[in-house]
């Protein structure tokens, strides 16, 4: 049996659990740190999820998925599959994303866990882009972080 392949990244952020909640399904600071795109779903299990975003002066979804599992400011799982690539829209070609968070004295850990990239479409190659050269989530982790800790 083949092991799991996933990018998992985390950091830790000077806010509570529900500042950086917040963030994370907050449209207007998604906007903010992933790349100008807005994360859009009443958060809800089953729920569709889209990341939406402009593109050359258009507007244009640029991620699609559902809320797989929704615990406030703890949990958050959902799937994501890129609608604009050449894979099949299948529920076999999408990812699960996954967010952690854990409030001590004040800072929040946020894990993210992305995958599993061996049982989707070429996933080798779709692991290596989200790997990006060892930073996977780690630069979105950082504008999250600065995107909380300003407020």
């Amino acid at each position: 049996m083949q092991e799991g392949l996933f990018v998992k990244n985390d950091i830790i952020i000077n806010a509570s659990a529900e500042e950086v909640w917040d963030a994370l399904v907050n449209p207007e600071k998604t906007k903010q740190y992933m790349f100008g795109c807005e994360a859009l779903s009443d958060w809800k299990r089953g729920s569709k999820l889209i990341w939406k975003g402009q593109w050359e002066g258009k507007e244009m979804v640029f991620v699609t998925g559902k809320v797989v599992d929704f615990q406030p400011c703890k949990y958050l799982a959902y799937t994501v599959f890129d609608p604009n690539g050449i894979i099949a829209d299948i529920p076999e070609n999408y990812l699960t994303v996954t967010y952690t968070l854990i409030e001590t004295n004040g800072t929040t850990h946020f894990a993210i866990t992305q995958g599993d990239y061996h049982t989707v479409a070429e996933g080798e190659r779709r692991y290596q882009e989200a790997y990006n050269k060892g930073e996977g989530w780690n630069p979105i982790l950082q504008q999250i972080k600065k995107v909380v800790e300003a407020n």
